[in-house]
This record gives structure tokens, sequence and C-alpha cells, in this order.
């Protein structure tokens, strides 16, 4: 059976383009009709399909590593680089354009979380409305997906807020390392909803990504009354990890849906309800817990602006990696997030990282990277 191209995300909120090759991709995929040209993935991190599907990535807020289960790791299509190593640069870039989306995300001061997700769906809803009306397509989409459509919107747009808001509330480092646990939760809602198999390695999987979001939260009640390394109050911590495991579980969930709505869904028309839902709830929220604030002329208002064009540079890299590279070595170049993560909080946040959180760290790539290890081996087995 022809295999098709593997996908794979940013953060929470991203979204992905992949030009499918070979047999046409199977009903719980969410790659387009026969003939199209692009199926579509949202959410912020690497995850794969079953043999017969294509992966997805994970949206929003961008980004992170690990193959999906049962899923193959097909030839990459399209033409052949004349550089080997091009689809790994691509999925560098990725990684080094969403690191600077949560870099900027955290430099922004007097602006809520919710209202910078606001104005990114305002830009990228600004870019999508002329695909829309040139490809004369229905806004409402197809009959029998609206209501999958609007799930995949409001999970979608959850997973970036919440992700903005833990960037806001506790350190970048730890907030991107929980975010890539989002593979782990892929796997496990894959067995719920899809009926997937799941192998013996998928727990010892999922229980290193949980040890790391527990050295990252460090709760008092396991490592005492008195915690500390902490760059805020750990109130705030406690909150900023919360969104952020909330963040990783609504993307997971948010393949699910892509991966159930099947292959008749326009890819532009999964973006624009993702945009226009994310701009509709932040809306909403802000003005119900009053956080409107005008941003501070200058580098605020330029920040805000990098925010939504490094957005969709970072997407359209990762597109071009999955377009000429497996999923899996991208999967494993992704996790470099995490390690940028960690600079970019150094040298311009001027935090240093405690043991707690670089153990932590550790064990979520352990958890993320074995999971698109063990995918990409079933199916190297399954192509034998």
């Amino acid at each position: 059976m022809a295999q098709e191209q593997a996908g794979a995300v940013l953060a929470a909120g991203e979204v992905v383009a992949v030009k499918p090759s070979g047999a046409a991709a199977s009903p719980e995929c969410g790659a387009p009709a026969t003939g199209s040209k692009h199926f579509h993935c949202h959410c912020n991190f690497v995850c794969c399909g079953q043999s017969r599907a294509v992966g997805h990535s994970a949206d929003e807020g961008g980004s992170g590593p690990g193959p999906g289960p049962g899923s193959a790791a097909p030839p990459a299509t399209g033409k052949k680089p004349k550089w080997m190593g091009l689809g790994l640069c691509y999925a560098l870039l990725s990684s080094v354009f969403f690191a600077v989306v949560s870099l900027l995300v955290k430099k922004i001061e007097g602006v809520h979380a919710l209202e910078i997700s606001g104005i990114r769906c305002l830009f990228q809803w600004i870019f999508i409305c002329p695909i829309i009306i040139y490809k004369e397509l229905d806004i409402l989409g197809p009959r029998g997906q609206r209501g999958l459509l609007l799930m995949r919107g409001i999970l979608g747009a959850s997973a970036m807020m919440l992700l903005f808001y833990a960037i806001q509330q506790m350190p970048l480092a730890d907030a991107t390392v929980i975010l890539f646990s989002n593979p782990v939760f892929v796997t496990i809602f894959a067995w719920i909803f899809l009926k997937e198999r799941c192998t013996l390695w998928d727990p010892v999987f999922t229980i290193f990504t949980l040890a790391g979001v527990i050295l990252i939260a460090r709760p008092p009640f396991l490592f005492g009354a008195h915690v500390s390394g902490f760059e805020s109050d750990y109130r705030d911590h406690i909150r900023g990890t919360a969104a952020a495991f909330g963040s990783a579980i609504c993307a997971a969930m948010t393949l699910i849906v892509i991966r159930k709505m099947g292959k008749s869904v326009n890819y532009f028309l999964s973006i624009w309800y993702y945009s226009v839902i994310g701009l509709v709830l932040c809306v909403i929220v802000v003005s119900i817990i009053q956080e409107w604030s005008l941003p501070h002329c200058g580098v605020d208002r330029a920040f805000l602006i990098l925010i939504a064009i490094f957005g969709i540079a970072s997407q359209a890299f990762i597109t071009k990696a999955l377009q000429i590279e497996k999923a899996a070595p991208v999967a494993v170049m992704k996790t470099s997030e995490v390690i940028l993560a960690f600079i970019f909080q150094y040298f311009f946040l001027n935090l240093t990282p405690t043991w707690w959180s670089l153990g932590g760290a550790l064990c979520v790539t352990i958890g993320t990277t074995g999971v698109a290890f063990q995918k990409w081996y079933t199916s190297t087995r399954k192509a034998k």
C-alpha cells in the first residue's frame, strides 16, 4: 500500500500544509480529497497518523516532536533536494522562528497574553481572507463537517491562548518543555477515540513525559512548602504550568478532531476557522476580564507585528521540511526548540535555569523523541 507524507508541527496554534503523494489518505486522516495539493494540520507539536493516514502537527502556538500512534514514516515526496540536509535545515529554521515568537511574547510588557493571541489571529485572518475569496470557498465548510470545524477552531485557539498565557506566567523554557509533551497525549487520545494501537513503549514514554512536567512544576506536596528557583510568585508558576499543560492537551485534541474530519475540508478553510474563532474568543475573554490595553509605541507594537510574521514563517519552513524529509528526523530536529528556549531565556531574559528545569526538559525530550523513534522503527519494519 502506498504511504502518505507524514506531518509535523510547531507550537500551539501552528498550521502545516504538506503535499501528499501516492494513493489518497484514509478517511480518518486530515488530508484533502484526491487531487488536492494540501492537507491541514494545526497544533504546537509533531505527530503522525496511522500507516494509511497522514500525520498532523500541533497548532498554534506551535511546535514539538514525536510521531503519533501507529504512524508510518513514508518516503519523502516531491523533487529530491540538491542537498540531503535541506529538509532538516528547514525544520531548524522553523524551530528558530517559533522560539523567537515565544521570546517576543515574553518580552512584551503591559499587554495581556489573550490580547496578544487576538492580534495574532487578526493578522492571520487578514492573510487568509484573500485566499478564501480567490478560491471561492464556502466559509461555512462542507455539510456534516461544520461541527468538527467549529470544535477544531475552539481547541486550536484555546491551545494558542493557553500557551501565550503560560509563557507570561512562568519561565520561557519551562513553558516550551511542557508544550513539547503534546505527542504523548496524541498517542493516548488516538488510542481512546480513534482506537489506534498502543505499544508497550507508549506507557514508558508517557511516564517520562509526566515526570518531566512534575520536575518543572515542583508541587509543594512533593518538594516541600518552600520551593525556590522561580522568576515570579509560585502561584503564578503553578497557573502557568496548568496553562501549558492544558495547551498541550488542547493541541493534541485538535489533531484528533482534524483526523476525524477526514479529507473533505480545505486546508485554508481550516485556518480561517481557527483565526476567526480565536479572534472572537480572545475579544470575548479579554472584555470579560477587562484587560484591554494599548501596546506601547515603538518596540511593543513592532513585536506584535513580528509575532504574526515569524509565526507564518515558522509554518512555511516546517511545511517545506515535511515535503522533502521524513517525519521522524524532522520531529527530532524540532526538539531544538527546547534548547533554543533555554538559550534565549539565559541571554535575553537573564534567567538561569535550575537543575530541576533541566532535568524536566531531559525527561520530556526523552519521552517525545522516544515516540518519534518508536514510530519510525515500527514503520520501517512494516515496510520490510
